[in-house]
């Protein structure tokens, strides 16, 4: 069975001796040792001053709108993965969508402005499949109406933009640590701050709160990373390069053998250096794409619809119409793409795609 991606998963041994530790020092979560070593190595990594890991990718995005969102108006995109739009509603503020730029698949940064009211508290924008947004206009309308500017940058692990990290734009950015991503703690993610200010006010709210043992800042959750996840992280880290430039070679044999003039790919924005997290291809019409699935999933393959449906289509939402992100989530399907997905694998898929479109 090939799925649209599987878990790079270390040697079982490197796993061992990391969880080793967690039995020495008899710590299993709290900021561990795992854990801030992880962090640190987190920080190298990426170029990023503020960084806290979290137990899921979804907490971060839920505290930066508990701290930045007030219950007002978040501008978002809705091509994205669910989880944008449903932690604006859980932290009881209200979604106003932006359509997409036809070519990047971001939020469209020119219809922006036009859905600013004085209840807009902040703006909500996906890094698509890695892809950056065009975070300097979006910077300067956040600066000149007073807004927050939160980044779902789920996907970007190890993405840089003008020779930046991705994840020092915006007020906060977020990624996911999930099984599925590049980097992986099992489950898990991450929050991003450009500001000693804002990292111990996102801190607090991630531990209950709490300033010290018996103080408290404010209100908080838990959104603690253990050490169990960390072990995962620190396994997988040295191989970072490996699972790179693997995905690399699977979207370059997908772009040199797919048929170019009957399927499109994703724009990756200029000054962008891409980590290959999705393997997105644009189909020319949804019937086509729905055979290929259904052809794929009849040899075992299964790629995934990866933004469906469209997110102001949800059905406990009320919006108005985002006709280019419509468009784009009934045409798009993300391959497959893995470490150890072989050439005869690849092979199948190309030729199932080339024979239908």
């Amino acid at each position: 069975m090939i799925n649209v991606t599987k878990t790079f998963l270390p040697p079982l041994k490197e796993y061992q001796h990391q969880i080793a530790r967690i039995w020495e020092n008899q710590w299993l979560t709290n900021n561990g040792e795992l854990y801030q070593e992880l962090t640190n190595k987190l920080k190298t990594y990426l170029s990023a001053n503020y960084v806290i890991p979290m137990t899921n990718g979804t907490l971060p995005i839920q505290i930066a709108l508990n701290a930045f969102g007030k219950m007002g108006e978040i501008i978002t995109t809705p091509f994205s993965y669910v989880a944008t739009t449903s932690t604006i509603i859980w932290e009881k503020c209200t979604p106003v969508f932006v359509d997409i730029h036809p070519d990047y698949l971001t939020i469209n940064e020119d219809l922006i402005k036009a859905k600013i009211t004085s209840k807009t508290t902040a703006i909500l924008a996906t890094h698509v499949y890695g892809n950056p947004c065009n975070v300097d206009v979006i910077e300067k309308i956040a600066k000149e109406n007073g807004l927050k500017v939160i980044y779902d940058a789920a996907h970007c692990f190890g993405v840089t933009y003008n020779e930046q990290s991705i994840f020092n734009y915006g007020d906060v950015s977020t990624c996911s640590f999930h099984a599925t991503k590049l980097f992986h703690t099992g489950e898990g993610g991450a929050l991003f701050c450009q500001n000693e200010e804002d990292y111990n006010e996102m801190y607090y709210r991630h531990n209950f709160g709490h300033d010290g043992p018996l103080k408290y800042h404010g209100v908080g959750i838990n959104a603690k990373m253990s050490e169990l996840q960390a072990a995962m992280g620190l396994a997988v880290f040295p191989y970072l390069q490996h699972i790179i430039d693997s995905r690399k070679e699977v979207y370059e044999y997908y772009l040199k053998h797919l048929d170019s003039s009957k399927i499109d790919t994703l724009k990756i924005r200029k000054d962008t250096k891409w980590n290959y997290s999705y393997c997105p291809f644009i189909f020319s019409s949804e019937s086509k794409l729905l055979e290929v699935q259904k052809k794929m999933n009849e040899h075992h393959i299964f790629p995934r619809r990866y933004f469906f449906p469209s997110l102001e289509k949800l059905p406990y939402l009320v919006s108005d119409s985002c006709p280019i992100s419509e468009n784009i989530s009934k045409r798009v399907l993300c391959l497959p793409i893995y470490v150890g997905l072989g050439k005869d694998e690849l092979k199948m898929i190309v030729k199932i795609i080339n024979e239908i479109c």
